[in-house]
């Protein structure tokens, strides 16, 4: 028997018979019913598929599926499947699901849950999971504006492969309003109940104090039951759960802890350069200001800031807030500054350097320390600079033995070279500080050393950049 009508997204939601944090006396006017309901004195029966999804959570017999196994949706998947739920991951590139059916995947221990966790070739699959959470990417367009023509097509394929009373989660960082105005009404469309709800993604790659399961979780639904229900889904596998009223809530909270850090490093940035000029060294300023205690926290210069969340998710928020006619001047300043640091290192080799026919190693690809993960890093937008002012830059990096593929650099030559032949180099820059690296010998035997991370200590042959 189909659950009834009232449990589908955004019709009217049925009574929690209790007070809420919103109606803490017992009331809950529902959006668009025109009308106050007196909370009944026993809390009303939940639909039998909600109440189904409740049990086979906690039971661990339910399936979840993730679409989208990246950088986002595999950890996911690994974290479900390793407390014991039945995982299916799908993604549209049947290279990463042959690698990951053969055991061959840059998360190793993938391989060791082959009882738990499968990944599937066929969307068709979909029709087996209790929930669907969806781990797309959200990129720019050419023109820097929001494409979200993956979640927009992935929204699709799972409307078509809908079941009764499933759960869909969107997990992609986006605008405030894509859940209810692009993935809802997609789904609709396969004219059968379901749930929608949205939790955004927070990782911290490389940090292994702050794992995926210990980082709280906020979640969010298009309805009250699918905002249980997509807190029931993360309960069971996040130390902390969160529920926010709306979608529209948890959507810009993501965008402001982005933004937060994008402003803050674009500061620190704009302050180095500031600080070069006129022979002030910004690491010992900020050093200085981090013994205060209170009023102050702590963000560092660097290259260029790389991954997903700072060089293209702010953009999402000032397209949106100059979308309904607010201002995003201040957002889309700190986005150019920071877009600006890998011409900046580049002028700065440029003094002590002819950059014309120079042998420039660049130390580190990847864009954070410690991973490997090349995502938006400065150190390719580096590498281009260098050649149209021609320099021939070659890099090292331990992740990589061979250049990763970047959409934005295509046809980029950057050969790899070994540690061993720094001395060869007419200048080393230390674009990403991995902690591999023996920094002193670096300083004692390269040429000129530019140095965007604070790693390497003072020297005649080192340039702060």
């Amino acid at each position: 028997m189909p659950p009834p009508k009232s449990w589908t997204p955004s019709s009217e939601s049925p009574d929690s018979g209790e007070g809420t944090r919103d109606a803490p006396h017992g009331y809950r006017p529902w959006p668009n019913s025109g009308r106050h309901e007196p909370a009944s004195p026993f809390r009303v029966r939940r639909p039998s598929a909600l109440l189904s999804f409740f049990d086979r959570m906690r039971a661990k017999k339910a399936v979840i599926a993730v679409i989208g196994l990246g950088y986002v949706g595999l950890p996911l998947a690994q974290l479900f499947a390793s407390k014991g739920y039945r995982v299916l991951g799908f993604d549209n590139d049947p290279a990463k699901i042959a690698a990951l059916k053969s055991g061959k995947s840059y998360i190793a221990s993938i391989a060791s849950l082959e009882k738990t966790f499968e990944a599937v070739p066929s969307f068709g699959r979909l029709a087996d999971a209790d929930a669907i959470v969806i781990c797309v990417p959200t990129p720019l367009t050419a023109g820097g504006k929001p494409d979200l023509g993956p979640i927009r097509r992935t929204a699709a394929v799972v409307a078509r492969h809908l079941q009764s009373g499933q759960l869909v989660v969107l997990e992609s960082t986006t605008y405030p309003g894509t859940t209810r105005e692009e993935v809802l009404p997609r789904l609709k469309k396969a004219g059968k109940p379901f749930l929608l709800g949205y939790s955004p993604e927070r990782q911290d790659p490389g940090n292994r104090i702050m794992t995926l399961d210990s980082i709280p979780r906020l979640v969010s639904g298009v309805d009250e039951d699918s905002k249980e229900a997509t807190a029931e889904l993360y309960r069971a596998v996040t130390v902390e759960v969160i529920a926010v009223s709306r979608p529209e809530i948890a959507e810009a909270a993501k965008l402001l802890e982005n933004v937060y850090r994008s402003v803050n490093i674009a500061l620190v940035n704009e302050l180095k350069m500031a600080f070069d000029r006129n022979g002030i060294d910004v690491w010992k300023v900020i050093d200085a200001a981090s013994t205060k205690p209170f009023g102050f926290h702590e963000f560092r210069p660097g290259p260029g800031p790389g991954g997903h969340c700072i060089p293209i998710d702010p953009f999402y928020l000032a397209w949106w807030a100059e979308r309904g006619g607010a201002s995003a001047k201040f957002i889309r300043l700190s986005g150019e500054l920071n877009k600006r640091m890998p011409e900046y290192v580049v002028d700065r080799l440029a003094t002590r350097l002819k950059l014309k026919g120079a042998k420039v190693l660049l130390l580190g690809i990847a864009y954070k320390r410690n991973v490997g993960d090349p995502r938006e890093s400065p150190a390719f937008a580096i590498a281009k600079v260098l050649v149209r002012r021609g320099a021939k830059p070659s890099y090292h990096d331990p992740f990589f033995a061979k250049p990763p593929a970047m959409r934005h650099y295509r046809g980029l030559k950057l050969p790899s070279a070994s540690l061993e032949s720094i001395p060869d180099f007419d200048a080393v820059i230390v674009v990403t500080d991995h902690s591999i690296y023996d920094y002193e010998w670096i300083a004692r035997n390269a040429r000129l050393v530019v140095d965007t991370r604070h790693a390497v200590v003072d020297g005649d042959n080192v340039i702060r950049a």
